[in-house]
This record gives C-alpha cells, structure tokens and sequence, in this order.
C-alpha cells in the first residue's frame, strides 16, 4: 500500500513536465522572413540565426523563405501577409514616401554593394572616363538616377553618355561589348564572376562618387504591427545581433551553415563572395536616423521621392 503515493506522485510529477512542456512549446512564436531574392552569402547571419539556434533561443521559429518577385517583400510586409523581409534602403524610403505602412528594424548590410563596374582593359578608370560610354542599368529609375548622380559629380552631362536598361542579368551585356560599363552590379558578386572568367574588373563604388553612403540591406517589418507587438521585434533584433557576431567572429563556422541549407551554393563563387561581403556585416544591425534623412534628401533633390517624412517613420528605435 504504500507504494501507491509514490505512484502517484511520480504520475503527477510527469504530468507536470508534460504540462511545463506543453506550455514551453505554446510559447514559440511561428514567424516568416522573406529574402530580397535567391539564397546568397548577403543572407548568411540569418541562417546562422535560424539553423544555428539564435531564433530558438528567443522563442521565435523563424523561416527563411524566397520571394517569387523582388517586388515582393515590401508588399507583402506592407500588406501584413509576412512579419519581415530583407530590403534596400532606397526601396523603404520610396514605399514610405507612397504611404506604404513599412519600417526598417534594423540593417544587414551597413553600405552599398552596388558598384559601377567595368573591365580594367577598357579605358576606363574613373568617372570622368564614361564620358561617351554606353552604360548599362537595372532597375528604374533607382539606377538611372545614381548614375546621373555620379556623373554630374564627375561634371559630365547627361549628353555625354547613353544609358541602356539590360535587366538584372548585368554580366553578359558587359562582357560581349554591348555596355562600357554598369552600373547595379554588386562588388561581392558579379565582380567576382567576371573574374573568375579570367576577365579583370575596376568597380566606382557608389558611397565614394556623390552618392550618400547607405544601407545596401535592412530588415524590415509592418510598422502597425509594430506598434502593436514591440517585443517580437525585439527578440528577432537580438537573434540576429548574436548571428551578425557569429558571422563576424567563426566566418568558417557561419558559412557552414549556410552552406548545410544551400550545398548546391559550394563553389569557388559564393565562397569568395562571403569572403567579400563579410565586412559590410560589420556595424549591424545598428542604423543611425542621421544616414536614412541624408539619402531621403538627396532621393527628393534627385526626384526619386515627393515628398519626405520624418526619419522615426523609417526607423525602428526599439520600444517606449
């Protein structure tokens, strides 16, 4: 007989554990990150964040997911149908001018990837140079736009040079002759692919030749739920602060992960383009109000944006 108390504590000490684990697994919060575009070493601290346990730690389970239009993160953030999405600084900025309810919580990549790119056996070798040049674009009027910016500080005008929008796919118009150069290209991607093709590029970076230094890539989120779940933001922003600092401090171990989710993604390419990108990790997540104001300003003067709003619209600056 007096085995039966005993029984019946150990039944309600495993009922117990089964309640505290029931409750432990209520607890995680189930949320969506949307990619700007295909999985590349930009992305690596997120990975490190999501498969190397940052997110789990926070109680969020978080999944990385590829959007089938570049288009897409910002509307559908803004459409509150994803939590968040990585983007581009001058695209938030543009969203919010047309009233789109986005808010950047924090950045990925500190400064622009975006380069003018051209081959080092061409003529070329400052702005001034793309004085008559054929140059190529990709998205308008973003790059039509820093172009013109570039080259007004070089004092060319815009007569002086012709502009070709060639889509995303920005190496074959430079290596077959069509372009002198581009400009969209990104110093940690296709700068490395023309090299590794034997063909020896020079890049302008943008942030060096008129244009304000910003933010190649922000997290960004649904300012009114924002507002109404400050904390979700909070934990997601601490994740991905341990894996930006991960990143930074085991590079080989973070890009390990990345490449366990993406092993078709192991080749001398994306190797070399993690080693690139890898600096530009550095200072993140941290923004500053005074970077989103200067380029918001110089997006007005250049006609980009009509209007401009106050930067704590563009900014999250964490909860009251």
């Amino acid at each position: 007989m007096q085995r039966i108390p005993k029984l019946i504590g150990n039944i309600l000490r495993v009922g117990l554990l089964l309640t505290l684990s029931a409750g432990h697994a209520a607890a995680v919060e189930k949320v969506t990150c949307m990619l700007d575009w295909f999985p590349n070493p930009n992305h690596v601290p997120l990975y490190v964040a999501a498969h190397g346990g940052e997110f789990a730690r926070e109680g969020l389970e978080v999944d990385l997911v590829v959007p089938a239009d570049p288009n897409d993160p910002l509307k559908l953030v803004a459409a509150g149908q994803i939590d968040f999405a990585v983007s581009y600084q001058p695209s938030v900025i543009m969203a919010v001018a047309e009233a789109l309810p986005v808010v950047s919580i924090g950045a990925l990549v500190q400064h622009p990837l975006s380069t003018i790119l051209y081959l080092k056996s061409s003529p070329i070798h400052k702005p001034a140079d793309l004085k008559g040049r054929r140059i190529g674009y990709s998205v308008a009027p973003l790059y039509e736009v820093l172009f013109q910016a570039v080259a007004a500080a070089a004092g060319l005008q815009t007569s002086d040079y012709e502009l070709f929008r060639v889509g995303f796919n920005l190496v074959p118009p430079l290596l077959s002759g069509q372009v002198d150069a581009v400009i969209g290209a990104f110093r940690n991607y296709e700068a490395i692919q023309i090299e590794l093709e034997g063909k020896p590029v020079g890049i302008m970076p943008l942030e060096e030749n008129g244009i304000p230094d910003f933010y190649e890539l922000v997290i960004i989120a649904n300012a009114q739920a924002v507002e109404r779940n400050p904390r979700r933001v909070e934990k997601f922003i601490a994740a991905l602060t341990r894996g930006i600092q991960t990143t930074l401090t085991s590079p080989q171990a973070a890009l390990d992960i990345f490449l366990k989710q993406h092993p078709d993604l192991r080749d001398d390419l994306n190797r070399k383009a993690f080693a690139a990108t890898l600096p530009f990790f550095r200072g993140s997540p941290t923004q500053t109000l005074a970077r989103w104001e200067t380029l918001q300003r110089f997006m007005q003067e250049h006609g980009l944006v009509t209007r401009t709003v106050p930067a704590r619209r563009l900014v999250w600056q964490g909860a009251p």
